[in-house]
């Protein structure tokens, strides 16, 4: 039985989370500093250096159904005490932007915020982050 090696690269989501993000995402040797220094690690269940072995392995589904992406305080406390410099808040940002962008346009009107807000399980950070990206 030949094994074909999976390559992560030629994934084309990661490819755009990548291209999104700006991170070099093979840069990361999984130290764990991100997770250890993380304020928000209690509330994941998908830790930081975890975010990145599942786009090093191209396993965005799980990232995307994960509660991880939307926890994120976006504070750069993982970037800061990075080794490689590598920014798992930029990442899991990227990966927020794909979720929301798949779920139709790449636009929030004010009429589509008006019911997501009425929606107590949509976080505020992902209706800001739509508002910052997508309404230009």
């Amino acid at each position: 039985m030949i094994r074909e090696k999976k390559n992560p690269k030629k994934n084309s989501e990661v490819q755009k989370i990548i291209e999104l993000s700006k991170e070099k995402i093979d840069d990361c040797m999984q130290c764990g500093k991100c997770s250890a220094g993380c304020p928000a690690n209690a509330g994941m269940d998908i830790l930081p250096h975890q975010v990145i072995r599942f786009l090093q392995i191209g396993d965005v589904k799980k990232l995307r159904e994960s509660k991880s992406i939307w926890n994120c305080a976006a504070c750069f406390t993982c970037e800061s005490r990075c080794p490689r410099d590598v920014s798992v808040s930029k990442l899991m940002e990227a990966v927020r932007q794909t979720v929301v962008r798949k779920q139709g346009e790449d636009r929030l009107t004010p009429e589509v915020v008006s019911k997501l807000m009425r929606d107590r399980d949509m976080p505020q950070q992902a209706v800001v982050s739509g508002f910052r990206k997508y309404s230009k």
